[in-house]
């Protein structure tokens, strides 16, 4: 069946992409990216460092199933690369073949442990400059979900707590089993205001992205006094002998620091 794109880039798109490359046929000329992802791709627990494998439902389509179980941290890598949204296209494309035909050639075909241990191999040559590109974009976009984990800071109103932000990189999706994990059956939503979309959870369903322009957004309540709590929390807690601006910057760059209560001057 011919692959057929549909101009947006998502990541269907970007793993049909890899099929046609896999198979000798050239990238279409209007293949985009787009900065939405569906609801049933939705990522795992990411552990720290760079992580080994995220939890990623496939769909049926055999060059996404044959690419994870041929080297689960470079298929992660190829989504944490696209949901960086850096101009990576063909080298994202590229780094996905490279895998794949080194699989393809082992001897029993990309099933065996030969196949294994050659896509192992090409994910590990940082001296390749597609591959090295290719993993410091991915590297970026698990940073910043790692930091918004922590950073998120929900405010409860209408029955839903809700965070705001507006990273750097497209991390939704990745936030989603952390996030439902924490809250459990209580209604929550993660709205980011760079990219016009909501990752929002009601109860024991499943969480999914919607543009924000369907999101019913409770109204926004009174400043709360547990937020006044924890900001006189965060100024007892403070040293200011220990004071180090850098380090602080480091861990909580500045671009956050709008949706920080305990920031507020």
């Amino acid at each position: 069946m011919e692959q057929r794109f549909t101009g947006q880039g998502s990541l269907d798109d970007f793993f049909g992409a890899l099929d046609l490359v896999c198979r000798g046929d050239p990238l279409p000329e209007d293949f985009v990216r787009c900065r939405r992802i569906s609801a049933g791709e939705l990522f795992g627990e990411t552990p720290p460092p760079l992580p080994e494998r995220l939890e990623f439902p496939f769909t049926d389509r055999a060059i996404e199933k044959e690419f994870f179980s041929v080297s689960a941290p470079a298929c992660d890598s190829f989504v944490l690369a696209w949901m960086s949204e850096l101009p990576l296209t063909r080298e994202i494309i590229g780094f996905g073949r490279r895998v794949i035909h080194a699989a393809r050639s082992a001897r029993g075909g990309s099933a065996s442990v030969e196949a294994r241990r050659n896509a192992e191999t090409v994910f590990a040559d940082r001296g390749d400059l597609v591959v090295r590109a290719v993993r410091e974009a991915a590297y970026k976009a698990w940073r910043e979900t790692d930091r918004l984990r922590g950073l998120l800071r929900f405010s409860f109103a209408g029955g839903v707590y809700t965070a705001r932000c507006a990273p750097d990189h497209f991390v939704l999706p990745a936030l989603a089993y952390h996030f439902t994990a924490r809250f459990g059956a209580e209604n929550w939503a993660i709205i980011d205001e760079k990219r016009g979309l909501v990752l929002e959870r009601a109860g024991a369903t499943e969480a999914r992205i919607i543009p924000a322009a369907e999101y019913a957004a409770p109204a926004p309540a009174a400043r709360e006094d547990w937020e006044e709590l924890w900001k006189n929390y965060h100024r007892a807690v403070s040293n200011e002998t220990r004071k180090n601006p850098g380090l602080q910057r480091q861990f909580m760059p500045k671009r956050y620091w709008k949706y920080l209560p305990e920031m507020e001057t």
